[in-house]
């Protein structure tokens, strides 16, 4: 085995194990080097996709991004898929997650940052409108299907269920280049990028170009203004979109009664793998879409201390960093290593080679996808308390620490 290859499958166990990012895993085994590039444009990883493209093209750092943008969300929704028979659990953590251009927005307009965004129904026009700003020399926001995209090799069944946003910074050869917080470029030929960006309708080809950002950025405005949006949000009574979506799943965990009971919905013991599987990916930083971000927030939460000169900040710090520990406890719980290993081994492969060679190998993504499918075909009897035990908790958890927060900001 060469060196690289040594290197990538220390990355991958260590993912595997612990479920941490791509970027905090590689860190941890290579240690601190310099930042690659690609004609010039520096890849500097992220977390969350919507933090890490704001943090990229304005220089703020992510953690502070998130606090401008409103800080954690939270949400909750088990969908039941009768044509494939099988079920997945959305699990939201970034303020207003289920609006990506309000979150923009807002974000952009408190960290005083301009921008243009550009929308149409049309594909050629959605295209022809990225190449010109390419071609400029300016950067994209874009939000492609994630399945029509490509690297990530998803099956069929996903096609059309969305996907993030990420930065288009060139174009040459018939291929757009990518920054989806990797170490690399993402290679994608301009019709995939064109089928992917058109797949979903109500993104409408969405595409931001930010412009210049003022000498100095108002980071300390903005994270106010973000915290107070934070706990006002996540103190209200939402039990979809805010805290209360936690209390309302530790119930449905065990709740016999009701149709949307987990003992209801996996009477069988069939189907259950893959939500289970939902939550760790959706948990932990390993999965696509970053994870909890508690730890991100908590680093927002430091950063901010000294920013503000508010010590009582670093103190919340603290305790979202025990509450991201719950998260991960919680996750374990759900997914332990000893039953899932395999699975979870090919989910990180498939992240770490996305993140470092543009594109999951193909056997890796095939082997994953048909354990999963293997798996939810299995009955298997889970111990649903025990995850609504954690569950629970992390919803008294929250609630008091968003609590505390008012009181500070």
């Amino acid at each position: 085995m060469t060196d690289k290859k040594q290197l990538k499958a220390r990355i991958r166990a260590r993912m595997a194990k612990t479920g941490e990012s791509y970027t905090t895993a590689r860190r941890h085994t290579l240690g601190t080097q310099g930042t690659p590039d690609d004609h010039g444009w520096e890849f500097k990883g992220g977390l969350h996709p919507s933090t890490a493209v704001v943090s990229r093209l304005t220089g703020v750092p992510e953690p502070l991004v998130l606090l401008a943008g409103g800080g954690i969300g939270a949400g909750y929704i088990l969908w039941e898929f009768k044509r494939h028979d099988s079920a997945a659990l959305v699990m939201a953590f970034l303020n207003q997650w289920q609006y990506y251009d309000r979150w923009m927005t807002k974000t952009l307009g408190r960290l005083g940052v301009p921008y243009t965004n550009h929308t149409t129904g049309g594909a050629k026009g959605a295209a022809r409108r990225m190449a010109e700003e390419l071609d400029a020399g300016r950067p994209c926001v874009v939000l492609p299907d994630r399945y029509h995209i490509g690297y990530w090799r998803l099956p069929k069944e996903l096609d059309g269920y969305g996907g993030h946003p990420v930065i288009a910074y060139r174009r040459a050869g018939g291929y757009v280049h990518v920054d989806d917080r990797g170490s690399g470029p993402i290679l994608v030929p301009e019709d995939r990028m064109e089928a992917a960006r058109g797949r979903v309708g109500s993104y409408k080809n969405s595409l931001y170009v930010l412009g210049e950002p003022p000498a100095q950025i108002d980071v300390a405005g903005a994270v106010v203004e973000g915290l107070r949006d934070c706990v006002e949000h996540l103190s209200s009574a939402s039990d979809s979109f805010s805290l209360p979506a936690w209390r309302k799943w530790s119930r449905l965990l065990t709740d016999e009664r009701n149709a949307k009971g987990w003992p209801k919905v996996f009477g069988d013991g069939t189907r259950v793998a893959g939500a289970l599987l939902s939550i760790w990916e959706g948990v932990e930083p390993v999965g696509i879409d970053g994870g909890n971000l508690r730890d991100l927030f908590a680093d927002g939460l430091d950063a901010a201390a000294g920013l503000l000169r508010r010590e009582e900040l670093g103190e919340s710090a603290t305790e979202f960093r025990r509450i991201h520990g719950m998260w991960h406890e919680m996750a374990e719980t759900a997914v332990p290593y000893e039953e899932f290993g395999r699975i979870r081994e090919l989910t990180a492969a498939v992240r770490e080679a996305v993140l470092s060679d543009g594109a999951a190998r193909e056997e890796d993504a095939e082997e994953l996808w048909r354990l999963r499918a293997e798996a939810d075909r299995t009955a298997r009897k889970v111990d649903f308390s025990a995850i609504a035990e954690r569950v629970s908790a992390i919803y008294s958890a929250e609630s008091t620490a968003i609590a505390r927060l008012r009181e500070i900001v």
